[in-house]
């Protein structure tokens, strides 16, 4: 009988096999992953020291950005130090453990642009009701769910998985343990294994959209009804970094996962993973703190405190 247990450790073909290119992608991805670290926890900081960030918004955007910063990590430090050292020999149980928290932060990142969409919903189309219907016990309620939501899927997606049969080849054509190229090692039945990946993926995606352009649909219908400029401008600016985020977040997911394997290139799906796992993550406090005078005022303040603090206040 074939036995899952004689694949003890997976060998990640990497991004390139050329070596030239290994040292420039690691400076590159290093640069990536700075950006990425001090982007998003720099945003969870600069959130939780200034009181006048301590909205909904705010809430859900500092869970934004620790989601962002788990799923990169998951990925991005073995990624580099393939590219360093060249070790790309990752053991069965790191393998399952990188999926999970790749797909659970993925997941919860899923669920949190559609509260983000609800809350935006809520402060443009019912202003006045805004702090009654976006309560602390809300917003805890949404952010948890979403938590479960995510760590539930992944769950399912790694024990689905790595109960299938590794008999064959070791070799995952990929840079990291993502779902489909793991998958598409097993030597058992991979069908049911396949179906119930687009199912749950579709629907995951597809209930988030839902709320989101739902949401957004009635944000839109309230902005034409507004009859001040400063009304429109001011109502587009606070939905404007979200959208941005939401367009590249799902423009990358539905092109990743909503298609049979059978139909992956995996040398395609690597150049959109290295978006996915790396970029989207960097540009999102990048997307939130550029377009938002709030953040950036909150950042200019807390500048100006630790050049006073250290004496260098003019």
């Amino acid at each position: 009988m074939e036995n899952r247990t004689e694949v003890t450790q997976f060998i990640l073909l990497g991004l390139t096999s050329v070596p030239g290119l290994q040292f420039p992608l690691f400076i590159v991805f290093t640069l990536i992953y700075l950006i990425n670290v001090v982007g998003n926890l720099g945003m969870i900081m600069l959130i939780l020291l200034d009181s006048r960030l301590h909205t909904p918004m705010y809430f859900f955007l500092s869970n934004l950005s620790l989601v962002d910063f788990g799923y990169s990590s998951a990925v991005t430090p073995k990624v580099m130090a393939g590219l360093l050292i060249g070790d790309k020999v990752i053991s069965y149980n790191a393998c399952a453990a990188q999926m999970f928290f790749f797909v659970a932060f993925a997941t919860v990142e899923n669920y949190l642009l559609a509260s983000m969409a609800y809350d935006r919903y809520a402060a443009v189309c019912k202003p006045l009701h805004y702090t009654t219907s976006m309560t602390t016990s809300v917003c805890a309620r949404l952010a948890i769910g979403s938590y479960v939501c995510g760590f539930l899927n992944a769950s399912f997606h790694v024990g689905d998985i790595f109960s299938l049969f590794f008999c064959k080849s070791n070799t995952v054509h990929h840079f990291f343990c993502d779902v489909p190229a793991v998958l598409a090692l097993s030597c058992s039945d991979k069908h049911i294994s396949e179906v119930v990946l687009v199912f749950m993926s579709s629907f995951n995606v597809s209930f988030a959209l839902l709320v989101i352009l739902i949401s957004y649909l009635f944000i839109f219908i309230t902005i034409l009804k507004m009859h001040s400029a400063q009304g429109h401008q001011k109502a587009l600016s606070t939905c404007a970094s979200h959208l941005t985020a939401v367009s590249v977040f799902y423009g990358t997911v539905i092109f990743m996962y909503l298609q049979p394997s059978s139909s992956h290139s995996m040398d395609t799906d690597k150049v959109a993973s290295v978006f996915y796992s790396m970029v989207i993550p960097m540009l999102n406090p990048l997307v939130y703190s550029l377009r938002n005078k709030e953040v950036k005022s909150a950042f200019k303040k807390m500048v100006e405190k630790a050049n006073l603090s250290t004496g260098l206040g003019f």
